[in-house]
């Protein structure tokens, strides 16, 4: 799995509590703790999607363009992440006489093909604002904003 996804969550549960404020990527990158050209990539994506909206020019950025309770994780995922749970490398050699070696690689693309296949049902159950209510529920405040 990428880091890919996790930023993405985040900066979407970001603009979700804050509603009507447009975000830059500067601000976003400081509160995910990465860097904002990392961030314009991600966010590149999920405007294709139609996750956020953008506005340049001064007082531009991003801004939610969906309701956090509609977007699953899973969407989110598909979007971002889909097919980071296999790993690229994989053991064993088709060509080799060991039984073992032979069929490694197709054994394990099946299982990671089924783990993903459960890991997207169980983040169908779950939300852009599932997400920010978990956090809520946490402790601290957000970039000078007081918790809603």
């Amino acid at each position: 799995m990428n880091s890919e996804f996790t930023i993405a969550v985040h900066s979407l549960a970001l603009l979700a509590h804050l509603p009507g404020h447009m975000a830059s990527s500067e601000l976003i990158a400081q509160n995910v703790c990465t860097n904002p050209a990392r961030i314009r990539k991600i966010m590149g994506i999920l405007r294709k999607n139609g996750f956020v909206k953008t506005k340049e020019g001064v007082g531009g950025g991003y801004m939610l363009a969906c309701d956090p309770g509609d977007v699953t994780l899973a969407a989110i995922y598909r979007s971002i992440s889909t097919g980071t749970l296999k790993p690229h490398w994989c053991s064993g050699d088709p060509k080799e006489a060991c039984l073992v070696s032979a069929n490694m690689h197709g054994v394990m693309d099946q299982i990671f093909t089924e783990a993903e296949l459960y890991y997207t049902k169980y983040l169908e159950q779950l939300t852009i604002q599932t997400v920010l209510d978990k956090v809520r529920q946490g402790q601290g405040q957000c970039q000078g904003q007081n918790r809603q």
